[in-house]
């Protein structure tokens, strides 16, 4: 009986499956929407950069740069007639991507993370503290994360919504003492699984005029202090504190008058 020869291999490249259909002009339009939210990672990557060198101005300005990517994505996308997600059909077209979870990761790394390794990087509350709180503020803002109805209807934050980019960055400005610091730490990170509403200032509509202007107005005083390489004078720490704390309890207000800026119509 004669051998049979044996089968020739096929090759590497033949017995990876193909893609069954091609990429389609809406899938590829669908995927810029993700595209465009995960291009701010880049900027939160140079402010860790910014961190690991102890460059406070630049870790916060590439953090505010950051701000306002996001805040330019939120008005441009409250700005047309519905949501882009929606008009591009994103979930449709591409089920298996997230983009709320792409949101979240970014929001983790530029809000959380990174204030987190600035706390403890520049020693601010002494180093046993600053270890404590990066600590408590990483594992409380994962778990908070982890939530799926952290927004209320009206598209307030329930709980804290572990913005530690402008709360440190608060903290740095106006050199508040180690157990002051550390105090607002645990209180803010306590804050998180309290069912208080806290503003997000452009999704809601409620006094958004007021909340928003009040929230540009932080912005705006944050870049004197930026310039002022983080020595900011009094009146604008003064300030900075204000307006901070405006935006730290407005939601709570809010949420006990449910009516307030409410039009009469």
């Amino acid at each position: 009986m004669t051998e049979q020869p044996p089968k020739p291999r096929r090759k590497l490249a033949d017995r990876i499956p193909r893609p069954k259909k091609k990429v389609t002009w809406p899938q590829a339009r669908a995927f810029s929407v993700h595209l465009l939210t995960a291009s701010g990672s880049f900027l939160a990557f140079l402010s860790l950069v910014a961190a690991a060198e102890k460059q406070w101005t630049a870790m916060f300005l590439w953090l505010g740069l950051a701000l306002f990517w996001w805040l330019g994505l939120a008005l441009f996308v409250d700005g047309i007639d519905g949501p882009i997600a929606r008009k591009l059909d994103v979930k449709e077209v591409l089920p298996t991507w997230s983009g709320e979870l792409l949101d979240n990761i970014i929001d983790y790394v530029t809000y959380v993370l990174i204030p987190a390794f600035a706390l403890y990087q520049s020693g601010f509350m002494g180093e046993g503290l600053s270890f404590l709180s990066a600590a408590i503020i990483v594992v409380s803002s994962a778990i908070y994360y982890a939530d799926t109805g952290m927004k209320t209807k009206e598209n307030f934050f329930k709980g804290f919504p572990v913005v530690w980019n402008m709360l440190v960055f608060t903290l740095f400005v106006l050199q508040t003492g180690e157990y002051v610091s550390f105090a607002v730490v645990v209180i803010a990170a306590v804050l998180s699984f309290v069912p208080m509403n806290f503003l997000h200032p452009v999704r809601v509509k409620r006094l958004r005029p007021l909340n928003l202007g009040v929230f540009l107005a932080w912005c705006a005083l944050a870049c004197v202090a930026l310039v002022q390489d983080m020595q900011a004078s009094w009146p604008v720490q003064w300030a900075i504190g204000a307006s901070g704390l405006y935006l730290f309890l407005i939601g709570g207000v809010m949420q006990l008058f449910p009516r307030l800026g409410l039009n009469k119509d």
